[in-house]
């Protein structure tokens, strides 16, 4: 191996260090647990997929996919997201009874950086789908419980905005009057560059009033009062049947008692172009992007079901970040034993591995530097051996 890449990673590939995996499995066991108890079952699907199936489906992006060929001569790709794959396995195996059906993931994905940035190309996703159930019940209840599963780590600080994809759609078709102007024009909201928007709407051969209605669409983020605003902009048809689905979405929240975590921002698109109604991103204190999403999708029908779905996904390092340094790192007892206590120091590990001790056993003899050991270890460390002592109480 060349000495340039002895202690090099591909692109955007990191290593996970022991602290940092400690936080992150403890962090994973708190959301799996808050998940589990609202009824949702952890599925696992192959890291490997057929790009034809899996990658074709996905939202991402074909320049973002890691691809190979196996044996056959077929290209696979390394699963870039969890949906897609996640509708596979429903449409195929778990939706024959045609019933509302609860998954949950927590898995890497990968997807290809042409320059790293900070921006990794493998990182854990933690999310839900809720499918086969077209209410927005549903969709409420994959916000309440995001919500809910953000507070039980820790986090506080965080709000979630909604939109509606469907609403900004016919919105531009109304006044726009195709599939290619609209699209242009929701490039400016993806990227956020409202000040692009407003220079291409003032760009526009439109009568002013149409003018206005898109220059509107900025200014609705909010609480419940954007939903009045909205329906002034929209003509009847299935961008006013999108805006009271918010206000029943509103309403289901209050219920929940969750109102103070979410708002609405119709300006909202997401690079996932399955969305289909409902979407939405949840931000921190912490981070300036949002650290997960989800929305109401209609994935499935691409694997040959006609059926909806509505999820969420949050990122595991960024869930991290957002919370800083609030988890200690792992909390160890160390047993330094002699050849003549081996005995006794196993003896002792497993009294107190069965009381649940995360406990260390280490022959003193494999210590260069019993001083800078026994300092990782504080105050826990036990000491058996001709000059020692006799194992010291908690």
């Amino acid at each position: 191996m060349s000495r340039l890449f002895m202690f090099e990673k591909p692109l955007g590939m990191r290593d996970t260090l022991p602290d940092l995996h400690e936080r992150k499995h403890r962090l994973r066991s708190v959301m799996e647990e808050a998940i589990k108890r609202w009824g949702y079952s952890f599925i696992e699907t192959p890291t490997l997929e057929y790009y034809e199936t899996v990658g074709a489906a996905s939202a991402i992006l074909d320049q973002q996919l890691f691809k190979l060929l196996d044996r056959e001569g077929h290209t696979l790709v390394l699963r870039p997201d969890m949906t897609a794959p996640i509708a596979r396995v429903a449409a195929s195996k778990l939706l024959k009874e045609d019933l509302p059906l609860r998954i949950a993931y927590s898995a890497n994905v990968f997807r290809a950086q042409q320059r790293e940035g900070g921006r990794p190309a493998e990182f854990e996703q933690i999310g839900v789908e809720f499918m086969n159930d077209e209410t927005v019940s549903s969709d409420a209840e994959v916000i309440a419980l995001m919500v809910s599963s953000l507070k039980e780590t820790g986090l506080n600080d965080f709000r979630i905005s909604i939109g509606q994809i469907a609403f900004v759609q016919e919105l531009f078709l109304q006044i726009l009057g195709n599939e290619d102007r609209a699209n242009a024009l929701q490039r400016f909201l993806y990227e956020k560059n409202y000040v692009g928007y407003r220079d291409h709407v003032n760009t526009l051969s439109l009568s002013s009033i149409d003018k206005q209605r898109l220059l509107g669409l900025l200014d609705l983020r909010g609480g419940e009062e954007v939903i009045e605003k909205a329906l002034e902009l929209i003509e009847n048809g299935k961008g006013k049947e999108a805006i009271l689905q918010l206000k029943e979405l509103w309403d289901a929240i209050n219920d929940y008692g969750e109102q103070d975590k979410v708002k609405f921002d119709l300006t909202l698109i997401s690079h996932m172009s399955y969305y289909t109604g409902i979407l939405f991103e949840v931000y921190a204190g912490r981070v300036g992007f949002a650290l997960g999403n989800g929305g109401r999708y209609g994935l499935l029908e691409k694997f040959g079901k006609s059926a909806s779905a509505t999820g969420f996904a949050i990122r595991l390092d960024w869930l991290l970040e957002a919370l800083g340094e609030t988890a200690d790192s792992a909390s160890f007892h160390c047993i330094l034993f002699s050849q003549e206590r081996r005995k006794e120091a196993f003896q002792l590990a497993k009294k107190m591995h069965n009381e649940g001790k995360r406990t260390v056993l280490q022959d003193i003899n494999g210590v260069k530097n019993i001083d800078a050991y026994s300092k990782k270890f504080a105050d826990t460390i036990y000491l058996l051996g001709k000059a020692g002592k006799e194992p010291a109480n908690d």
